[in-house]
């Protein structure tokens, strides 16, 4: 596949890749993966993902504080955060605001805390007029009422969407991406492949999350932003359009939400 690809999500930041992240960086050159987000998840990493991409041609960062890590953050976690927006608003390297959302799969985290996180880190991304990239586990209903109250101009991406079609449409109709990754590859998500095979090329961007989340090509290994091409061959045989056709609306539709060229 000779079209640019862009991981609208991954976690190159993490210990997963110390050992090799050089390499993992030059082989997505190769490869055709031309830009990455690299996402904040915790208040100990949002710096070492801002040097990521500082030094990092083709590294853009996200900062925010992800929901499944709810019980270390703190007050004081969401003042700092502010306080990097405030200092960094307008960089190029600085993207979006993510990964931020809401867990309900995780039982022992308290959702209305989780709430509250989320309420706060979204009035950021109304008050920097920044995309908003989101974590949304078996909490559509609450993610869509709360996107619904807050009306971001800027919207943003709805990352390892698993969601119904009636799900999808309201994310669409709120100008929100459906980020598309490994998880849809599987051949027993079939709900998934149904859903997929009618959803609007303008309205999804592809992703990895890796280290997380490895398609099915790739099983149990380290999932990488060098698997997306692979990831795009799946889905577009699932979606039934051409994997350039797919990687070109992808790159457009990442590049006009994060305001590239």
């Amino acid at each position: 596949m000779s079209v640019q690809l862009i991981d609208t999500h991954t976690h190159l930041d993490f210990d997963d890749f110390d050992a090799d992240r050089q390499n993992v960086l030059q082989h997505c050159k190769q490869l055709g993966v031309e830009r990455m987000v690299v996402l904040g998840v915790y208040q100990r990493n949002l710096q070492r993902v801002w040097d990521l991409a500082l030094s990092e041609p083709s590294v853009y960062a996200a900062l925010g504080l992800h929901p499944a890590y709810l019980d270390e953050h703190r007050p004081e976690h969401l003042q700092e955060l502010r306080g990097w927006l405030e200092r960094l608003a307008g960089h190029p390297k600085l993207c979006a605001v993510g990964e931020i959302g809401l867990d309900y799969y995780i039982e022992t985290l308290d959702r209305d805390r989780q709430q509250t996180v989320l309420d706060s880190q979204l009035q950021m991304a109304a008050d920097f007029n920044l995309p908003a990239l989101l974590h949304v586990r078996r909490s559509h209903a609450d993610t869509i009422a709360t996107l619904k109250r807050f009306k971001l101009k800027r919207a943003g991406i709805v990352h390892a969407f698993a969601g119904s079609r009636e799900e999808a449409r309201e994310y669409l109709k709120l100008g929100f991406k459906l980020g598309l990754g490994g998880a849809a590859t599987w051949p027993q998500a079939l709900r998934m492949h149904r859903v997929l095979k009618e959803l609007p090329l303008e309205g999804v961007v592809l992703e990895t999350d890796s280290p997380d989340m490895a398609p099915a090509m790739h099983p149990g290994q380290r999932n990488s932003p060098e698997h997306l091409p692979d990831i795009c061959q799946a889905l577009a045989e699932i979606m039934n359009v051409p994997p350039e056709r797919l990687a070109q609306a992808s790159t457009a539709n990442a590049c006009e939400l994060f305001g590239w060229s």
